[in-house]
């Protein structure tokens, strides 16, 4: 493939996501994929050490930012888009299936106010949408499964797919989120995975396991042939059954009722109050499968 765009990663050790920089070396125009807000839910700190880490790297480089581009509304992490958008001047985009997103937890915030018609972005890519970074075309594939919401951005050779595949000793994201659907994430993910063999794929989130250094980057050839839920699961039946059965051991993200809010709303933080504080909203009793340990 001749559009090979330079893809740099920026590994967020706090919520084990991956955030990337993609750059076409012919025009040095590039985008940000997936960046972190920071956040700490011990203190309700919010910080942008990873996107100022970013703007920085883009800086040395002398890139020229085009878009900020999120997969999906993210369940455990802020997403910096808005920020980044403040900084740069960028357009800020993400899937068209984010309103349905919206709706579900409009009602799970009781959030009358919320807009849940993806204006909160600059664009919102359906499914075949075609776009370019410099001079290296991209598209959009629709990847649900995880998320109602989640697309994956095929970019010159380089597919992002972020909580669709892991690294293929990781297997596959989890779909017991509201909206999410084993059956979907199976789909989509042959669809990923009927790219060309040489496709590098790119995920969000990288767990280490057995304590190995963080690792983000595979080709299509390798998930077919080594991928845990993949290479033994042959059939859609067989990969639901193991999918819903790991789904079932997992507790919820710690930061999936911090995250959501700010999250279907573009990246915007909740607006400061009369005493000049930002503040979240909790549902109590809306979501299942906490982990109570025994009395």
């Amino acid at each position: 493939m001749k559009h090979i765009p330079e893809v740099t990663g920026f590994f967020d050790r706090h919520t084990w996501s991956v955030q990337y920089v993609v750059a076409d070396p012919v025009s040095c125009k590039c985008a940000i994929i997936d960046p972190v807000y920071d956040f700490d839910e011990k203190s309700g700190q919010t910080a942008t050490f990873n996107a100022d880490r970013i703007l920085e790297f883009i800086k040395e480089r002398g890139y020229v930012v085009e878009w900020i581009l999120d997969t999906h509304p993210h369940a455990d992490h802020f997403s910096a888009a808005d920020y980044l958008k403040s900084k740069t001047g960028a357009p800020k985009a993400i899937g068209t299936k984010v309103v349905d997103v919206q709706l579900l937890w409009q009602d799970i915030y009781n959030w009358p106010d919320l807009a849940t018609d993806g204006s909160q972005w600059d664009r919102l890519f359906a499914r075949g949408d075609t776009f370019h970074i410099g001079t290296i075309p991209a598209k959009v594939m629709f990847s649900p499964g995880h998320t109602l919401a989640s697309i994956t951005y095929v970019i010159g050779d380089a597919a992002f797919v972020h909580d669709t595949l892991f690294m293929p000793d990781s297997g596959t994201a989890r779909a017991d989120f509201p909206g999410g659907s084993a059956k979907a994430l199976w789909k989509s993910i042959k669809e990923i995975l009927s790219l060309p063999d040489e496709m590098r794929l790119f995920t969000g989130h990288d767990y280490q396991p057995g304590g190995r250094k963080p690792l983000w980057e595979s080709t299509v050839a390798e998930q077919k042939a080594s991928n845990i839920h993949i290479a033994t699961c042959k059939t859609e039946a067989s990969f639901v059954k193991v999918r819903e059965a790991r789904d079932m051991t997992l507790a919820m993200p710690k930061l999936i009722l911090h995250a959501l809010q700010i999250n279907i709303n573009g990246g915007l933080l909740p607006p400061l109050e009369a005493n000049g504080t930002r503040y979240l909203k909790f549902p109590l009793n809306r979501l299942v499968g906490t982990p109570w340990d025994d009395a």
